[in-house]
């Protein structure tokens, strides 16, 4: 293998491989990335036989090849040089990469020892990248982190008509966007890794076309593919989410309501917990700790219905409230234990997305 890169091109490429790889691997080999020429330029590859990933860089192939090298030490090594153009060919066992004046020869695993990386699944629709990534933003960090219940630590991602539907729960909270998409295939309903797709959304761009199988699913956007295995077991249905016990409603600026959480969350007690107490035309956002001290502020808002005062963990508000920035927010507040559903007011957004958040028992005053 010998070929000619832009240095940028090829660095971002590698450094996305190697966030879209999981990292925890020890064996060498899935640990690497295969690097294979084509007409057009350099693909780069790699798989732990449950996450596969491909991507493409353009580059001026001088000798064609196929090479595995350490992943991680590749990326690094064209992150750090500052010329802009690179050159990368085998020398004896090694693969150099070189500029004019320096040259980093990186060790080559065994290609052959490599499992490849499968084809895509079947097309299933494509879905505009901007709100995708916005949904997955929000979506994914509801997602549990906690291994030992891996029906938490997924994202269900679902074709309901023109519409596609993403959930995510970790038992406390869940939210559910719902945003428009191009179907090809009706069927689509998969439990994705919330991690994945968590990194899909610090990378993806323009259309994202999604793939899906009774096993896999894929995700393609410009020149990157990834694929992965698609988690076990059935999920909650966000459509059980009955709301027929609401009876208070508060509408109010997101941002003031946010930036007051955070002034009082800092005097929380040790759960971080928080009461919002409905008043007329007003809410009051109180805590008192007896090490901490005692906060309370109080903020306009548009008042309809009952006056149920629930008490939130203050990063969960803080979560729920950040995707609304910007605009006004809704609370629809169920008694007792019930959640509360975070929501726009606004009719004529293209994406709809719904934040629940589970009470706490509010703080001892």
């Amino acid at each position: 293998m010998d070929l000619t890169a832009t240095t940028t091109d090829l660095a971002n490429a590698a450094a996305e491989a190697v966030r879209l790889l999981p990292g925890r691997t020890l064996d060498p080999v899935l640990a690497g990335l295969l690097l294979t020429t084509t007409d057009d330029g350099v693909v780069l590859a790699g798989s732990d036989r449950e996450r596969a990933i491909r991507l493409s860089c353009s580059a001026a192939v001088h000798t064609p090849g196929r090479v595995l090298v350490p992943a991680k030490p590749f990326a690094e090594t064209l992150r750090a040089l500052d010329v802009p153009m690179v050159r990368i060919a085998v020398e004896g066992a090694r693969l150099a990469v070189r500029t004019p004046n320096a040259r980093f020869a990186l060790p080559l695993l065994d290609a052959d020892l490599h499992p490849g990386v499968p084809t895509a699944p079947p097309l299933a629709g494509s879905v505009d990248g901007d709100l995708f990534v916005a949904a997955l933003t929000t979506v994914a960090a509801t997602a549990s982190r906690d291994e030992a219940l891996p029906l938490f630590t997924g994202v269900r991602v679902r074709a309901d008509g023109d519409r596609l539907v993403l959930a995510a729960t970790d038992r406390y909270r869940m939210a559910v966007a719902s945003l428009p998409w191009t179907p090809v295939a009706a069927d689509l309903d998969a439990l994705i890794p919330a991690t994945l797709l968590a990194e899909v959304a610090r990378q993806a761009r323009g259309q994202v076309a999604l793939h899906v199988d009774d096993n896999r699913v894929g995700l393609a956007w410009d020149n990157s593919v990834v694929t992965t295995a698609l988690l076990d077991g059935s999920f909650l249905s966000e459509s059980k989410l009955v709301l027929s016990a609401v009876d208070t409603t508060v509408e109010l600026d997101a941002d003031a309501l946010l930036a007051a959480v955070r002034r009082v969350a800092l005097y929380a007690d040790s759960r971080g917990v928080l009461k919002i107490e409905v008043g007329d035309n007003e809410i009051r956002l109180r805590t008192a700790d007896q090490q901490a001290g005692e906060a309370e502020e109080t903020l306009k808002a548009d008042v309809s219905d009952g006056r149920t005062s629930p008490s939130f963990q203050s990063r969960f508000l803080i979560d729920a409230l950040k995707p609304f920035s910007g605009g006004r927010v809704r609370l629809a507040i169920q008694p007792g234990m019930r959640a509360t559903v975070f929501s726009s007011p606004n009719a004529e957004e293209v994406m709809d997305l719904r934040y629940m958040v589970a009470p706490m028992r509010p703080p001892a005053t």
